[in-house]
């Protein structure tokens, strides 16, 4: 898939560096005329896909933001093997995380995606070296995707997939696809299933590792299972989003609005005033 590269960000109007997400969301086209939202007929399949790919390249931090987050714990992992020491292995995870996070500054990345990573490494390094076991260097990140795999079931059996919350205000519809958007609303549930459910079986597999297996082999398949769950949840997002009806752009709708608003108080007043 091809959902996150720069061309796609460029057609949607977004301003984001190669290979990662752009600074910001690019916004679909303004309604015409009475400010209504856009609908199927309203936007070009081309243009809907590019918004698409863009804004889950900005939630999700893109093929970037998979390599870096897996790259500290590889380095970990590797210089554990070596020389079974959780101190230099730590170091190194957490040199290389700063590294990675300050690339993505400088390349023009957002905060947000440059230093995510190097909280969650900052976490497991102090985990690791309070209980001294190399395996909790990965504890927290294995009870934060449990976590994550809960609220992703739970908000979607409420009727608020966590898919929506959080791609909603980056496709400028915020939450109206929950009461004037079905198609929407049902590709979200969709998604958010998909993620519940692959995370949920990621931590079935992981959490017994984590109390029989030896921490050498631990780490190698932590960091084997860390991309595909998280490129087959993006992937299956993409195509459920791409199947739904395009959003309905409630900002662009409320500035129609005040705009009107504006003419109509001006058209009212007295030639006066308006002079």
């Amino acid at each position: 898939m091809t959902s996150f590269q720069k061309p796609a960000d460029e057609r949607a109007g977004g301003t984001g560096a190669t290979g990662g997400p752009p600074g910001t969301a690019p916004a679909p086209a303004p309604p015409s005329g009475d400010g209504a939202g856009r609908t199927a007929s309203d936007v070009p399949e081309g243009d809907s896909q590019a918004v698409t790919q863009a804004a889950m390249a900005e939630a999700f931090g893109g093929i970037r933001g998979m390599v870096e987050t897996t790259v500290p714990g590889l380095v970990f992992v590797l210089v554990y093997t070596i020389g079974s020491d959780i101190k230099p292995s730590a170091i190194a995870a957490l040199g290389v995380s700063l590294l990675l996070g300050l690339t993505r500054l400088i390349t023009g990345g957002t905060f947000k995606h440059a230093f995510s990573g190097v909280f969650g490494v900052v976490i497991g390094v102090a985990f690791a070296n309070m209980t001294g076991n190399a395996k909790d260097f990965y504890l927290p990140g294995l009870l934060y995707g449990l976590g994550l795999a809960l609220a992703y079931i739970l908000s979607t059996l409420a009727g608020l997939p966590l898919i929506g919350v959080i791609l909603g205000p980056l496709f400028r519809e915020n939450l109206s696809w929950r009461t004037r958007n079905p198609g929407r609303k049902k590709a979200y549930a969709k998604a958010s299933w998909a993620w519940g459910l692959i995370f949920l079986a990621k931590s079935a597999i992981l959490f017994p590792l984590y109390f029989w297996a030896d921490p050498k082999e631990f780490g190698w398949v932590i960091v084997a299972l860390k991309i595909p769950p998280l490129l087959l949840a993006v992937t299956l997002t993409y195509i459920f989003l791409k199947q739904a009806p395009p959003p309905i752009d409630v900002i662009a709708e409320a500035e129609a609005e005040e705009k009107a608003q504006a003419e109509r108080e001006k058209a009212g007043r007295p030639a006066a005033e308006r002079d």
